[in-house]
């Protein structure tokens, strides 16, 4: 790693900074592997236009101009074959997980269900349920330490007239998968056949190790295109979540409409011009560049878990990591529920992780650590891990 431009090794502090990662810690001393979020700085390239921004003085209501439209149109078609879209496509908000709950309210009506492949981001759960809709739950097979799709059981899924939406997690979180063509062919085939509208979070679209490669469920067909909206930003691959900005894609007219009008009904109709220079900033070459090398240092970083947790914890299966920076470990030896399991090394070692049960598992204990930190803290938290997983 001693040829890379950017320096991920940096220990930059967070604490006392506002930091919700860091700072919602009790007390000194915890290392926070928990919200999805990293340690590293962003690159150079976002912060000078930042600098140029701030030294401007004034901050009122800004205009997303054609140059912003057109970054995120030309990244998604050059980097990812993402073909078709156009600038009258494009609805900007301010995250992901209010984009989502507009969706949910501009296609649905109160009572309508809506399909999810649990386990998943724990936010689904409530975009759906505060729309006043019912989850319906695809629960992904768990076997050789990967997940499957149960296809028997999702194409029974939608062919329930009241499942109206599938949300789709493209990156999938917290398991981990980056779903093949072929996968997301067969899912946007039965979605169409049994008229289900697919919102696909692609959040993490941008982190995927070596060996993969991201998918966008709207590129593999014309028609998944017509049937989609696509949730997408730059928040997480390049560590701006704090500046909110995210974009939803979507062809159709009609559904536009009603999700634009949602969209204004929950006043996320507004940016910051923060979030919308540091888009363009990022979707760049050099935006693309810096990615690369962060897609190597935390492949780097999942290769010291994997060897710590081979060695030191061969009972605790890890999955597999084919992207984001999330990884998941599978606790059942410890006989305890993942919530204790979390609690406990939070309490009495000074490791902050997730609880599986959040994300909707709980047929087994599975705990989920953020590795997009400097592999010094890494290094430093998981003997701590150890120590609360084999009681030492």
């Amino acid at each position: 790693m001693a040829s890379m431009k950017y320096n991920f090794d940096e220990l930059v502090l967070r604490r006392h900074t506002n930091c919700v990662k860091w700072d919602e810690a009790e007390e000194e001393g915890v290392i926070p592997l928990w919200v999805a979020d990293m340690d590293f700085r962003v690159m150079p390239k976002i912060t000078e236009a930042l600098h140029r921004r701030v030294d401007h003085g004034i901050f009122g209501y800004t205009h997303v101009p054609e140059s912003y439209y057109d970054a995120v149109i030309r990244w998604f078609r050059d980097r990812h074959a993402l073909e078709g879209v156009t600038r009258e496509d494009i609805i900007y908000t301010s995250g992901v997980v209010p984009a989502i709950s507009a969706i949910v309210r501009g296609l649905t009506l109160p009572g309508d269900k809506v399909l999810v492949q649990t386990p998943v981001y724990n936010c689904f759960f409530s975009c759906i349920r505060n729309q006043g809709c019912l989850v319906e739950e695809n629960h992904l097979v768990y076997e050789n330490n990967t997940y499957s799709v149960d296809w028997d059981d999702f194409e029974q899924k939608c062919a329930d007239s009241r499942v109206r939406i599938f949300l789709l997690c493209n990156p999938h979180n917290p398991a981990g998968r980056v779903w093949t063509q072929e996968e997301l062919r067969r899912m946007g085939e039965i979605c169409l056949k049994n008229n289900v509208f697919v919102i696909s979070d692609e959040i993490h679209c941008e982190l995927v190790r070596p060996g993969y490669r991201y998918t966008p469920f709207a590129s593999v067909s014309p028609d998944f295109l017509k049937n989609s909206a696509t949730c997408v930003a730059p928040t997480k691959a390049f560590n701006i979540a704090g500046l909110q900005i995210a974009n939803i894609i979507v062809k159709d007219q009609e559904k536009h409409e009603r999700i634009d009008r949602a969209i204004n009904l929950h006043e996320v109709c507004d940016v910051n011009p923060f979030g919308v220079i540091a888009t363009e900033a990022a979707y760049t070459d050099e935006g693309y560049d810096w990615l690369c090398q962060l897609n190597a240092y935390l492949d780097q970083n999942y290769q010291c878990l994997l060897e710590f947790f081979k060695k030191r914890l061969p009972a605790f299966p890890v999955v597999r990591l084919e992207g984001t920076y999330l990884v998941w470990v599978d606790c059942s030896v410890m006989g305890k529920t993942s919530k204790v399991i979390v609690d406990e090394l939070y309490r009495n070692y000074k490791v902050w992780l997730n609880d599986g049960e959040m994300y909707g598992e709980r047929m087994k204990p599975f705990v989920r650590i953020n590795i997009a930190c400097p592999r010094s803290v890494l290094e430093e938290a998981l003997p701590r891990i150890e120590a609360a997983f084999t009681g030492s």
